[in-house]
C-alpha cells in the first residue's frame, strides 16, 4: 500500500514521503502483501474466501439443479482440480493417491517429527448440502494460508497435511470411508471388486481414472503410524445441540458406535378382501410392531434390560446417547389390495457405550423372535455392519477447547448464559466420520461447527459465516499450539 501511494505522488517533498511510510506503518497493517485488518481475525480469508470457495465447491456436481458428488464421479474430478489449486495458494505441495484422495502437505526443512493431519472428505450424498465434509477442507486450507500470508509457515517445526478424503459417505458403493481407511490400512484388497448399482467395481473406477487398482497401491497408500503424530477433523455438528445451547462451537469427546441390522418378517400372503382378520399371518402388522418395541427399547431401556444377568454395569451416562432407527421398510408385493407375503425393514442402532449397543442389539433380537411367535410369523435378524464407538483423544480435545475459546474471546462471540466462562460445549456425535477410520492410525480429535436447526444431508444445511470464521480462527490457534515455534526461539 505505501509503495502504491509513493507511486502515486513520484514528486513530492521527500518529508511527505515519510509522513506517507509512517501512515502505512502505523494506520495500514500489511502482512506479506494481503491486508488483514492488523486485528489477527485474519476475516478476508477465515471467513470471507472460505464461504465463497464453499460455494464454489458446492456448484461443482454430478445432478441438475442439486448436489451429488460421489466417488470418483466427473464432478468429484473436476473438484479435485479446484482443492489442488487452493492448496498450492496455501503454500503446500500437492498430490493424489490411487485412491482419489488429495493432499497438501507442508514439510518442513529437515523435519523427522510425526505429521499433524487435517481433513475432511469431499464426496456428498445426494441432493446435499454445501457444507458437510467440505467445511473441515476448506477451513484446514484457510488456516494454513493465514500461516503463509502472515510469514509464519516457516516457523512451522513439524509437517503438517491437509487431505480432502475422495469417500466418506458410501453412496456410490454402500461402503464407508474408502478413502480415510485407505490411509489408515484398514482397507481389505476385496474392496476392489465391490461394485455399484451399475456393475462397475471399485477396481473399474478407479481404472476409469488411471489409477493402477491393485493389492499394492492399497499398501502404498497407507500410512505408517510412527509418522503421523494426530489427526484433527472440524466438521459441522448434524444435530442441534449447539444451536439450543447458542455456542458456534463444541468438541467432540467420541464418535458413537453403530450396529445395522435387517429384519425380515414372513407370513401368508393373500386377499386383502377374503381372508378373515382372526386367519390372517401379516407380516405387516407383525413389522409394525416391531418398529414400535424398537422405539420402546431405546426410549425406556430400563423396562427391558435384565440388568444383573445381561451386564449390571449401565449408568445413566452409559445409555445417554442411545438412538435407533428404522430407515428403510419394503413389502412385497406392495399391492393395496394383497396382503404382504414379506416385509424386510433396517435398523440403525448407536450408542457411544459399545456394551450398551451390543445389549440393545441382543435384547431387541430376542423380541423379535418373541413378537414374531405371538403372531405366528416367521422372522429373521441379520447383522449388516457393526463399529465399535471411538473416542476422541483427552488431550487433543483439551487443546481444541483452548483453541475454540480463545478464538470465539477473540471475536467477542461468547454468548451469555451457561457458556459465558469460556466453557466449550463437550459433544457426543451420533454421525459417522472420517475419524473413526483414522483412529486405527493415529490420535483423533473433532471440532463440531453449529448449523442451523441441526439440519444435514440437505440442501438446507446452513452454516452462518461467522461460525465458518470462528471454526478457521480456532484452527489456526490450534496449528499455533501445536506446531509453530515461537517468535523467540
Amino acid at each position: 500500500m505505501a509503495l502504491l501511494l509513493l507511486l502515486s505522488f513520484p514528486r513530492c517533498h521527500p518529508s511527505l514521503h515519510l509522513l506517507i511510510l509512517f501512515l502505512a506503518a502505523s494506520v495500514l497493517p500489511v502482512l506479506d502483501g494481503l491486508e488483514l485488518g492488523g486485528d489477527g481475525l485474519y476475516r478476508e480469508i477465515l471467513r470471507d474466501e472460505t464461504v465463497l470457495r464453499l460455494k464454489e465447491l458446492g456448484m461443482i456436481s454430478d445432478g441438475e439443479g442439486y448436489l451429488e458428488r460421489t466417488f470418483l464421479s466427473p464432478a468429484s474430478i473436476r473438484a479435485s482440480a479446484v482443492i489442488i489449486s487452493w492448496m498450492k495458494d496455501a503454500g503446500l505441495t500437492t498430490w493424489v493417491d490411487q485412491m482419489g484422495n488429495i493432499h497438501g502437505r507442508f514439510e518442513p526443512a529437515n523435519s523427522t517429527s510425526e505429521a499433524l493431519l487435517i481433513g475432511s472428505h469431499m464426496d456428498t450424498v445426494i441432493d446435499a448440502g454445501m457444507y458437510d465434509g467440505s467445511l473441515g477442507i476448506i477451513s484446514a486450507i484457510s488456516a494454513l494460508k493465514v500461516f503463509k500470508v502472515t510469514g509464519k509457515l516457516q516457523r512451522i517445526t513439524r509437517p503438517v497435511e491437509v487431505i480432502a478424503f475422495s469417500d466418506e459417505e458410501g453412496v456410490r458403493f454402500q461402503t464407508t470411508f474408502l478413502g480415510s481407511a485407505a490411509v489408515a490400512g484398514t482397507l481389505p484388497e476385496s474392496i476392489l471388486q465391490v461394485s455399484d448399482k451399475s456393475g462397475t467395481t471399485v477396481e473399474d473406477a478407479l481404472k476409469l481414472n488411471s489409477f493402477e487398482a491393485t493389492a499394492a497401491t492399497l499398501g502404498e497408500i497407507k500410512y505408517s503410524p510412527e509418522s503421523v503424530g494426530s489427526y484433527v477433523e472440524v466438521h459441522i455438528e448434524q444435530g442441534p445441540v449447539l444451536e439450543a445451547l447458542r455456542y458456534p462451537l463444541g468438541v467432540v469427546k467420541g464418535i458413537a458406535g453403530q450396529t445395522r441390522l435387517k429384519v425380515i418378517v414372513s407370513g401368508s400372503q393373500g386377499h386383502a378382501g377374503t381372508v378373515p382378520m382372526k386367519l390372517r399371518r401379516d407380516p405387516m402388522v407383525a413389522a409394525a410392531e416391531l418398529v414400535l418395541t424398537l422405539e420402546t427399547l431405546c426410549k425406556q431401556p430400563n423396562r427391558f434390560l435384565n440388568y444383573d444377568e445381561e451386564c449390571g454395569c449401565f449408568t445413566e451416562e452409559s445409555l445417554a446417547g442411545l438412538v435407533c432407527t428404522v430407515g428403510e421398510l419394503l413389502t412385497w408385493p406392495s399391492a393395496s389390495n394383497v396382503i404382504p407375503g414379506q416385509v424386510n425393514f433396517t435398523v440403525d442402532i448407536r450408542a457411544m457405550d459399545d456394551k450398551v449397543r451390543e445389549t440393545i442389539v441382543a435384547s431387541f433380537s430376542r423380541l423379535v423372535l418373541q413378537r414374531c411367535d405371538d403372531r405366528l410369523v416367521d422372522c429373521a435378524v441379520e447383522q449388516k455392519h457393526a463399529a465399535a464407538a471411538t473416542p476422541c483423544d483427552a488431550e487433543l480435545t483439551s487443546q481444541l477447547e483452548r483453541a475454540a475459546r480463545s478464538a470465539l474471546s477473540s471475536m467477542k462471540a461468547a454468548p451469555p448464559g451457561r457458556h459465558t466462562g469460556g466453557e466449550t460445549p463437550v459433544l457426543m456425535s451420533g454421525a459417522g466420520h472420517d475419524a473413526m477410520a483414522m483412529a486405527r492410525l493415529t490420535k483423533v480429535g473433532m471440532l463440531f461447527v453449529r448449523c442451523r436447526g441441526g439440519v444435514s444431508h440437505s440442501p438446507e444445511e446452513s452454516v452462518l459465516d461467522d461460525d465458518v470464521w470462528a471454526a478457521g480462527l480456532a484452527l489456526v490457534n490450534f496449528i499455533g499450539q501445536n506446531v509453530v515455534a515461537s517468535a523467540e526461539s
